[in-house]
């Protein structure tokens, strides 16, 4: 995470939480015109696009009148999505038993990226069954981590959610 993301994440924080959203992950970076990407979600899981435009509105006055970023930038609120990123403890916990991708900082016999199902997750190391076998990874070492698009993560997700509507009426 840069040092940019740290400072914005610190900044807009409370007045998420204080809306009734999570922090999923904040990133800041790019071209000419760097983007600052803030995913957010409801406890529950959930966010739908009122949510991303109450919270852009919100995160949009607040930089306003700190400026913490120097020249133009795209601001883009969204929510984690289904092939969601795994950013927090409470996300592995919730999310063992599905195929994972993870990244991590250093090299682990030989390698830094693994792909495979996470069988279990205790706080300090994710268990993932490769199609080598299964890897031992340490949390704290993890660098990016996502779940993977499966018809299994889709009807999890929609048994979990089943009042909700892809579109409007």
């Amino acid at each position: 995470m840069t040092e940019a993301s740290v400072q914005i994440r610190e900044l807009i924080e409370p007045t998420v939480e204080g809306l009734g959203f999570e922090l999923v992950r904040v990133t800041y970076g790019g071209g000419r015109k760097p983007t600052l990407q803030i995913m957010a979600e409801r406890p529950d899981g959930t966010m739908g696009v009122e949510d991303c435009a109450t919270l852009s509105r919100e995160v949009s006055l607040i930089l306003d009148v700190e400026d913490p970023l120097p020249g133009e930038f795209l601001l883009e609120v969204s929510s984690p999505g289904i092939d969601r990123p795994l950013t927090r403890a409470k996300d592995f916990e919730r999310w063992v038993g599905f195929e994972t991708k993870v990244e991590l900082d250093n090299q682990m016999e030989g390698r830094r990226r693994f792909k495979g199902r996470m069988t279990s997750f205790n706080g300090t190391e994710v268990v993932i069954d490769t199609d080598e076998g299964e890897v031992v990874l340490p949390f704290g070492e993890i660098s990016k981590a996502k779940l993977i698009l499966t018809d299994e993560l889709l009807e999890a997700v929609q048994k979990q959610a089943p009042n909700e509507t892809a579109g409007t009426e």
